[in-house]
């Protein structure tokens, strides 16, 4: 509990309504929540408008509430505080509420289209295997310290990543790593927080349904950086053209690393395999778990965040050698037969163009790639035709198929990702609605020795069809296919 006045010390108030120094209990922003002692935050969400509930959270006795927009009915008794934007209030208020615990903790966030979970999930590792404790906020999940708490945003709302932090803070963890999704920076979440350093990986077509520019969301992502102290470090990826862009405001000190141009941490590929790839980092050869190009980068950020978090760099790269892919990137099943499934979350088109190249790159040529994919309904359908355009041109054959089709036909999107199959490939196309039934039939249409790649889900356990969320595993189904050896 915290007395009114300790909450609002960074708050920048137009005005207020009302006096005194209540005890707040807890800061919400559901009006479901409200009651004696809550501090009710109302935002102008994307699909309602929480000031419209002010009235009833003074009916369940709140009497604290922070607004954009000044209620005309006010209780005698209520408090009233109008600031010029709620939810980056609601993070700075969260922050005092749980006793500021970024600032006790190295906080570095990973922002970018591309590559954040394994980032961050790797950083998160890495350093454990250096004798630390952390803590981890990722689209798969989240950790304090070794105990598991469920995601269900990449970025959780300010109130939870404060309560979270705070609890990681208490079991001694030194670090904390998360993904900084642009919905998040768009909507203030991580106001109130210290960041020790900020990762950028790359930015590509994605998330248009809600920025609905191009410009919209690489500005958001622009804003981590720009919001970073002179204490703070940035590193950014050097291979991609905005790489630069993301720091050009920025206070921190800014580092790059890269495959193919100066940097500051340089990577090279020295050999790849669907087993693992031999890099030289910096005069250091280490053979990794990872595949690609995409991954190289990736471990090229954990290896330069390590570095500028202080740690060696020969126990940086004993320690990346024993680090393992992420659930459902890249993940390798193999048959009996000598079929290779390999399942990965690529729902973008530059994500599913990495992984086909990669695998492209390393396949023989007697072996066919047989690549299933989807698009998620309610996201953004112009890259809809672009994945599946990216799918026909690196595959040998493919078939389209539902994603999570949400509120959507999922004909209608399969329709939509037919467009972008150019003319002189679609023979080589098949719609299957069925997810699992699609799955089924590429490993029928396979050989011993072909490579099944099945994108867009990875690590998800669900299915979301008509607003219910069905059992759903990619890797649970080619595992019971490659038992009966189709």
């Amino acid at each position: 509990m915290k007395k009114l006045n300790e909450l609002i010390t960074q708050v920048k108030i137009a005005q207020q309504l009302g006096g005194g120094n209540p005890i707040v209990d807890e800061i919400i922003f559901d009006s479901r929540k409200a009651a004696s002692g809550k501090l009710f935050v109302a935002m102008e969400g994307t699909a309602v408008d929480g000031h419209r509930f002010i009235p009833q959270v003074f009916e369940a006795g709140c009497r604290v509430v922070v607004c954009e927009k000044l209620p005309t009915d006010v209780p005698s008794d209520a408090i009233v505080i109008q600031v010029p934007n709620s939810s980056e209030c609601l993070g700075q208020m969260a922050s005092a509420y749980y006793d500021f615990p970024s600032q006790k903790l190295k906080l570095v966030g990973v922002t970018g289209t591309n590559g954040k979970t394994t980032t961050a999930t790797l950083l998160y590792h890495l350093v454990q295997l250096m004798g630390f404790k952390a803590g981890l906020f990722s689209t798969v999940t989240n950790y304090i310290g070794t105990t598991e708490l469920a995601a269900t945003h990449t970025t959780p709302d300010a109130v939870t990543l404060n309560k979270y932090m705070h609890q990681m803070v208490e079991e001694g963890c030194d670090f904390c790593f998360m993904e900084v999704s642009s919905h998040a920076l768009a909507q203030h979440r991580i106001a109130g927080l210290k960041f020790t350093g900020a990762l950028f990986t790359n930015i590509t077509h994605d998330h248009l349904d809600y920025h609905l520019t191009f410009k919209a969301y690489l500005e958001a992502k622009k804003s981590f950086f720009d919001g970073l102290d002179k204490s703070a470090f940035s590193l950014v990826n050097g291979d991609d053209k905005n790489g630069m862009v993301m720091v050009q405001n920025s206070k921190s000190s800014k580092h790059t690393y890269s495959l193919r141009s100066m940097a500051d941490f340089k990577c090279r590929i020295i050999e790849s395999l669907f087993e693992g790839m031999q890099l030289e980092i910096e005069g250091q050869e280490i053979w990794t778990q990872f595949v690609g190009d995409f991954n190289a980068q990736n471990l090229m950020a954990v290896y330069g965040s390590a570095v500028l978090l202080g740690f060696k760099k020969e126990e940086i790269a004993i320690a990346l050698s024993q680090l393992k892919p992420v659930n459902g990137r890249f993940e390798t099943i193999r048959s009996k037969m000598g079929r290779t499934a390999i399942v990965d979350y690529a729902h973008t088109p530059d994500a599913l163009k990495n992984v086909i190249e990669t695998i492209n790159e390393v396949r023989q040529a007697n072996q066919q790639l047989i690549t299933v994919v989807g698009a998620g309904g309610d996201r953004d359908a112009t890259k809809r035709p672009v994945m599946a355009k990216e799918a026909v041109l690196g595959s040998s054959k493919v078939i389209l198929t539902s994603d999570n089709p949400r509120s959507e036909e999922p004909e209608i999107i399969l329709d939509q990702m037919m467009g972008g199959v150019p003319v002189g490939e679609k023979m080589k196309v098949l719609t299957i609605v069925n997810r699992r039934e699609a799955i089924r039939a590429a490993c029928m249409m396979s050989q011993p020795g072909d490579i099944i790649l099945i994108a867009g889900k990875g690590h998800e356990t669900y299915q979301e069809i008509k607003g219910i969320k069905h059992h759903f595993d990619d890797r649970e189904i080619v595992r019971e296919l490659f038992e009966t050896e189709l």
